[in-house]
């Protein structure tokens, strides 16, 4: 974490869920042992919630005692639930997983009431996930204001070039729980995706980047992208994705183009069918 914030990153994200709780006690101590300044220009905190209590303000209660903090800046509602209201500890709240459909619901609802309508959704992004971040998001970010802050540039490490039709001995798709990501990876859309990643690789090399950073720069450059969250286990990683800022001037409409053809899933709105 404090690698991360000397280059740069000033938002983290967590949830109640993650360790059991230990995680946000982790990263409450951190904040409080480097005494870095809290408030929306130095550090932001996100947080998810499941909808699944009678209301919010026990769980986040509960969750600001173990980070040490009075608020958080963002509070997730991940998936919609009706019977659950928006309410807590924090300067704005999000979407998590929600439908445009649901999120313009919940902003007319907001709007109806004089309440603080959801500025974000976290949505899933990568080069093989595309639909909703470049097609359906787009409208809500010109109607009202909400951005987008994606998680997975990577494909849960799909994208990282490590699964080459195998699966490493220690990597997650070998770890307890994720034979759903490990028959995902051995299927034939799998071997499909690898094909195309050995082709990107390519790519990836005249760049003068790696794989992973081509990955990213490629999420970064969507405009209606306002942030990518990074899942990085190591030092290491973490570097390697944060060089993907230097990648991003690189990635010319050519650059681009040569990619979407590469990936053949380029999703179309129906602006792009009228012209």
């Amino acid at each position: 974490m404090t690698l991360a914030y000397e280059n740069g990153i000033n938002l983290f994200d967590t949830a109640e869920v993650y360790a059991a709780g230990k995680a946000e006690v982790v990263l409450g101590n951190i904040i409080k042992k480097k005494g870095w300044r809290y408030d929306m220009r130095h550090t932001l905190i996100s947080q998810h919630y499941c909808c699944i209590t009678v209301s919010y303000f026990p769980g986040l209660k509960a969750s600001l005692e173990r980070l040490q903090l009075d608020y958080v800046d963002v509070v997730f509602a991940n998936r919609p639930d009706p019977n659950t209201p928006m309410e807590g500890m924090a300067m704005y709240w999000g979407t998590s997983r929600w439908s445009p459909m649901e999120i313009m619901e919940a902003y007319s609802v907001a709007r109806q009431f004089n309440q603080i309508p959801p500025i974000c959704e976290q949505a899933e992004y990568h080069m093989f996930q595309r639909e909703k971040v470049e097609v359906q998001l787009p409208e809500l970010f010109h109607k009202i204001g909400v951005g987008a802050m994606t998680w997975s540039p990577l494909a849960c490490g799909i994208i990282s070039g490590k699964y080459d039709g195998r699966v490493p001995p220690y990597s997650r798709a070998s770890l307890k729980g994720y034979q759903w990501l490990k028959d995902k990876i051995l299927s034939e859309e799998g071997r499909r995706q690898q094909a195309k990643l050995k082709e990107l690789q390519a790519i990836a090399e005249r760049l003068g980047c790696t794989l992973p950073q081509l990955a990213i720069a490629w999420c970064l450059r969507n405009e209606g992208v306002s942030s990518v969250l990074l899942g990085a286990s190591n030092t290491d990683q973490l570097m390697e994705n944060i060089g993907a800022i230097q990648v991003l001037p690189k990635l010319s409409s050519s650059i681009t183009h040569e990619v979407d053809s590469i990936l053949g899933n380029k999703p179309y709105s129906k602006k792009d069918y009228r012209s």
